[in-house]
C-alpha cells in the first residue's frame, strides 16, 4: 500500500521531489568538496577500515570479512581508481537526484555507496542518507516525475523497445506472434 502510494500518487511525487532534491544536495556537496578541495585520498580511510574492521563485540571477529578482503585486495591496491570513483560518484548521484534525471539509478548508486561506507564502520550521516535513499528508490519513476525523468524515461523506453525488437520480422500489421514468428497465431505447430 505504501509502495503503491509512493510509486503512483502525484502528491507523493511532490513530496519525494523535495526529498530527492535535499538528498541530492547532500551528495553533490560532498562530491564537490572532494573534487575541488586539496585532493581527496582514500588511502588512510581504507587502511583504517582494514586495520579496524567492524567486529563482533563478543568474539572480536570481523562482521564483514568479505568486505574487508575486498578493501585489502582490490580497493587499496587500486586506490587511484577509488580516489576518482568516490568524488565523481557522489557528485553524479547528487546531480541526478537534483535534476531528477535517472533518479532511480542515482538513488541506487547512492545507496550502494552508503552501504559500502557503513560496512567500513563509518556511521556519520550514512544511516540518514540511506533511509532517504530507500524512500526515493522505492518511489521509482515517480520520484523523477517533476524532473528530467518526465522527458527522459519515455525516450529510454522507446529506445529500449527498438533495441529489444531489432531483428524480429513483423507481419503486415507490425506485430509478431507469441512464438516470435511474424503473422502466426501463437499456437505451437501452426504458421
Amino acid at each position: 500500500m505504501v509502495t503503491k502510494f509512493l510509486r503512483e500518487n502525484v502528491w507523493a511525487a511532490v513530496a519525494v521531489t523535495f526529498l530527492r532534491i535535499y538528498l541530492g544536495w547532500q551528495w553533490l556537496d560532498a562530491g564537490w568538496h572532494k573534487l575541488t578541495g586539496e585532493g581527496f585520498n582514500a588511502t588512510g580511510f581504507l587502511n583504517n577500515a582494514i586495520a579496524k574492521p567492524v567486529a563482533d563485540k563478543a568474539t572480536g571477529l570481523a562482521v564483514y570479512p568479505t568486505y574487508t578482503g575486498f578493501l585489502e585486495h582490490f580497493a587499496l591496491p587500486n586506490v587511484k581508481l577509488i580516489n576518482f570513483l568516490i568524488p565523481v560518484g557522489e557528485f553524479l548521484v547528487g546531480l541526478g537526484l537534483i535534476v531528477g534525471g535517472l533518479t532511480a539509478a542515482a538513488a541506487f548508486f547512492g545507496l550502494m555507496m552508503n552501504f559500502l561506507f557503513l560496512f567500513a564502520g563509518t556511521v556519520s550521516t550514512n544511516p540518514w542518507l540511506t533511509l532517504l535513499g530507500v524512500i526515493v528508490f522505492i518511489a521509482g519513476a515517480n520520484a523523477g516525475k517533476f524532473g528530467l525523468d518526465y522527458y527522459l524515461m519515455p525516450l529510454l523506453r522507446k529506445g529500449w523497445k527498438k533495441l529489444i525488437h531489432r531483428g524480429k520480422n513483423p507481419d503486415a500489421t507490425g506485430t509478431t506472434g507469441a512464438n516470435g514468428n511474424a503473422g502466426t497465431t501463437g499456437a505451437i505447430g501452426r504458421a
